[in-house]
């Protein structure tokens, strides 16, 4: 009977689900219809589609774009990294020296 129950509460379930879906999809493509001038609701919706916001981390701290490589990653060897780990630990306050390699 237990059973029964959960059965019938996630069907509930993926029936509210796929509901939502259905209703977001067709508010999606009735707000893709309206011209330009009656979405309102976008605070964005005064910047032409030419000039797009960029997002807050490509901008410096006076506003500007930032044009240089937000990361740059260097290949390591697993022999490195395990070396700068433990020279890590072992400046770290509760590190010591007589350790050695856990198996």
């Amino acid at each position: 009977m237990l059973h029964l129950l959960y059965i019938l509460a996630f069907t509930v379930l993926a029936f509210v689900a796929v509901g939502n879906l259905i209703r977001s999809l067709v508010t999606v493509g009735i707000e893709s219809q309206r011209p330009q001038q009656f979405r309102q609701n976008n605070r964005y919706a005064s910047y032409p589609r030419s000039q797009s916001v960029p997002h807050p981390e490509l901008l410096d701290e006076h506003g500007n774009i930032v044009n240089e490589p937000l990361l740059v990653m260097r290949s390591l060897t697993v022999q490195d990294a395990r070396e700068q780990l433990d020279a890590l630990y072992k400046s770290s306050p509760g590190g010591n020296d007589e350790g050695g390699e856990l198996a």
